[in-house]
């Protein structure tokens, strides 16, 4: 297939596109800079310019491909609502280009929206519409399309890691910089969900091969790391104190952060493993924390 990829030149995006390219697809990739651009071309990837304000041009890549991959996310958390808003517009444009036909669309989300109730470990047969995540609209949103009739299905993201990044645990890692200790909150018992890079985006390529419309598949290799534990392993590799804050301490301490230190955020993913034949198999997180690698940082 030739696919549209957005997001190429992305953390989840770029390993992505190396993996569908020898998996034997073409991918389309959108990039917003030159310099991005040129990294795509040499992964062996097309170039389509645009960026995730331009709907005419996401709506353009979308129409002359077989399928869509939607991994852009403006990751600034500061403006997070906004983001989330923008997400369901882009999710809205690509749908549009692809409504008619049976061509599939893989929309990213994170497993948040798989808890029955808050706390609980994620299902990929959930749904919680009552989720008060703001990027509950991209999965709204997808929700619309799939109830349409039309090819979509989702991939739901736990903390994403390899030795540079670890999702919410990059920012973790910032904040143990910034103020000299790595911290948790005392008193609590709260578990992440993670997934390998190399084994999230052979997740996708699966996705957009085999999955079924209306699937939603959860990127996870451990259903649960101690928060802990990652504030242990973060300290160890950082040569820092490790320290318990309370409630209200923690609260300052943390930030926009605190929202999801203090969250249980687990997720299964049996039911990922067993229709796509996915088998994670790539280092777990506290090894890749251990083993950060600060060269481009």
């Amino acid at each position: 297939m030739k696919i549209f990829l957005t997001g190429a030149n992305g953390f989840i995006g770029s390993q992505l596109v190396s993996e569908l390219i020898n998996a034997g697809h073409q991918v389309l990739g959108l990039s917003r800079s030159d310099a991005g651009a040129r990294k795509l071309i040499a992964l062996g990837a097309e170039v389509h310019r645009g960026d995730l304000k331009d709907l005419h041009s996401l709506r353009a890549g979308a129409e002359n491909c077989d399928g869509v991959i939607h991994t852009a996310f403006d990751h600034d958390f500061t403006n997070y609502v906004a983001n989330c808003e923008q997400d369901r517009r882009v999710i809205e444009a690509l749908g549009a280009a692809l409504r008619g036909s049976h061509r599939p669309f893989v929309i990213t989300s994170t497993t948040l929206f798989g808890e029955a109730t808050l706390g609980r470990t994620a299902d990929e047969d959930v749904f919680n519409t009552l989720h008060t995540n703001p990027r509950i609209l991209s999965e709204i949103a997808a929700q619309e399309m799939i109830e349409r009739g039309m090819n979509v299905s989702l991939v739901r993201l736990s903390q994403i890691h390899d030795r540079t990044r670890q999702g919410l645990v990059t920012f973790l890692v910032q904040l143990a910089l910034q103020t000299g200790r790595s911290a948790y909150i005392d008193d609590t018992i709260c578990q992440w969900s993670a997934a390998h890079l190399i084994d999230t985006a052979q997740l996708f390529r699966l996705a957009v091969e085999k999955g079924a419309a209306g699937a939603r598949f959860h990127a996870t290799a451990e259903e649960g790391v101690p928060v802990r534990e990652i504030a242990d392993a973060i300290g160890k590799r950082l040569g820092m104190p490790v320290v318990a804050l309370s409630e209200k301490d923690a609260s300052s301490h943390f930030g926009w952060l605190h929202g999801f230190v203090s969250k249980n955020m687990t997720a299964s993913s049996a039911k990922t493993q067993a229709r796509l034949g996915w088998t994670p198999q790539g280092p777990d997180l506290l090894s890749d924390i251990a083993n950060l690698d600060f060269t481009d940082a």
